[in-house]
C-alpha cells in the first residue's frame, strides 16, 4: 500500500525516514522510545486485557484480536502485540520504516502485516480493528481531528483506541525540547514542534469530536534518579496516554 494523502505532514515524515535504520538501536536516536517502551507496553496491555477480558498470564493472551499500530516505526510496539497472539497490522507514512520493521520481524520469527499507508487510506478501504494503537503520532499530523476521525473509523464498535502524546506547557518545552533535543541529545534537534503539542483536555475534546468515548488518561513520568519511566494518574505534565472506546 502506498501512502498518498490525508493528514500526513511530509516534513514530519522526512524527519523519521532519516532515522529509520536506527529503530532497533537502544543507544541510537530512538533511545528515548526504548526507555519508554516498557512503560507504554504496561499501559497498553493492561487496557486491552481489561477491555477484552484477557488474562495476561496466559500464552497468546490476545489471540483473536486484530490490532493496528498506526505510525508503527520499526515495530517496537507491533512485535510485543504479535508475541501476545494478536493479528497485527503495522502502518507508517514513512516508507523507509517498513523494510526495517519487516526484516526485524522476520529475524524475530513473527508474522506482522507491515504497510506503507495512512490511517485515512485504511479507513477508506474499510479496514476494521479491535484496537488501534496511536502512540506519539497525533502531534506530528497536519489535522489532528481528521486523523482521529480516521482512527475512529478503523475501530470495530466497542473497539479500544490508545493514544499518547505530549502536553503543551512550559515544563514540556523545557523537558521535551530543550532537555531531550538540546541538552541530552536523545533526539535530533527539530524532532518535535512545541506548538503542535496537545493538552490532555484538548485531546479529550478532539477524541469526543471524533466520536470516541475517553475512559482513562495517565502520565508517563521519567525519574532521573532511577533512570526509568513510570505511570502516574496525577502527573500528565509532559508525556501522557489516553484510552477511549468506540460506542457499540
Amino acid at each position: 500500500m502506498q501512502a498518498h494523502h490525508g493528514t500526513v505532514d511530509p516534513a514530519e515524515v522526512a524527519k523519521f525516514e532519516a532515522m529509520a535504520a536506527e529503530w532497533w538501536d537502544p543507544t541510537g536516536k530512538f533511545k528515548p522510545l526504548h526507555m519508554l517502551n516498557p512503560c507504554r507496553l504496561d499501559y497498553i496491555t493492561t487496557q486491552i486485557a481489561a477491555e477484552f477480558d484477557r488474562d495476561l498470564n496466559m500464552p497468546d493472551a490476545f489471540a483473536g484480536l486484530r490490532i493496528l499500530d498506526i505510525g508503527c516505526g520499526g515495530g517496537l510496539l507491533a512485535e510485543p502485540m504479535a508475541r501476545l497472539g494478536a493479528e497485527v497490522v503495522g502502518a507508517d507514512a514513512a516508507a523507509g520504516n517498513i523494510p526495517v520493521a519487516q526484516v526485524h520481524a522476520q529475524q524475530s520469527g513473527l508474522q506482522i502485516d507491515y504497510r506503507h499507508t495512512t490511517a485515512e487510506d485504511m479507513a477508506a478501504a474499510g479496514e476494521q480493528f479491535d484496537a488501534v494503537l496511536n502512540m506519539e503520532v497525533v502531534e506530528h499530523v497536519s489535522d489532528p481531528l481528521a486523523y482521529l476521525t480516521a482512527c475512529h473509523a478503523l475501530l470495530k464498535p466497542g473497539g479500544l483506541h490508545i493514544c499518547s502524546t505530549l502536553n503543551r506547557n512550559p515544563k514540556s518545552f523545557a523537558m521535551a525540547i530543550i532537555g531531550a533535543e538540546h541538552i541530552m541529545r536523545w533526539l535530533p534537534k527539530g524532532t518535535h514542534e512545541w506548538s503542535k503539542f496537545i493538552t490532555p483536555d484538548e485531546l479529550f475534546d478532539l477524541l469526543k469530536q471524533a466520536g470516541l468515548d475517553p475512559v482513562d488518561r495517565q502520565g508517563f513520568v521519567f525519574n532521573p534518579l532511577t533512570w526509568a519511566w513510570r505511570l502516574s494518574e496525577r502527573d500528565l505534565s509532559v508525556n501522557y496516554v489516553t484510552a477511549s472506546v468506540k460506542p457499540r
